[in-house]
């Protein structure tokens, strides 16, 4: 018998990269899940270059942790950079030796903290 640990249905959810102002990896997300997976435009990312954006998000606060994986696309890696309450800075990184313009998938989960 298997279990898992997590969300169950319905708390996640997927949500597209805007287009506006420009056409750009680093536009802002708002996304009001506890997880789920965001799709980036497909602007070009540079060998070996980093593009940051800001996920907007109701369910994260400043004592929370929130972890990100690259879903289905072996050229590239996620990492949270930031947390704060509201929102946290996510990190895309294209690891291949040439430019990409993919519509990279990156998935994220917040789980909980505590302070005291």
């Amino acid at each position: 018998v298997r279990s898992a640990i997590g969300y169950g249905t319905g708390a996640g959810g997927t949500a597209n990269q805007p287009t506006t102002p420009t056409v750009s990896k680093s536009n802002p997300v708002t996304f009001n899940k506890p997880s789920g997976q965001i799709t980036m435009n497909n602007a070009a990312l540079a060998a070996g270059a980093s593009v940051e954006f800001s996920l907007n998000n109701g369910y994260i606060a400043a004592s929370d942790i929130v972890l990100t994986c690259v879903s289905g696309f072996p050229n590239y890696t996620a990492q949270t950079q930031r947390v704060a309450s509201g929102g946290a800075v996510l990190r895309v990184t294209n690891i291949s030796g040439g430019s990409l313009s993919e519509a990279v998938t990156v998935n994220f989960c917040v789980i909980k903290g505590a302070t005291a």
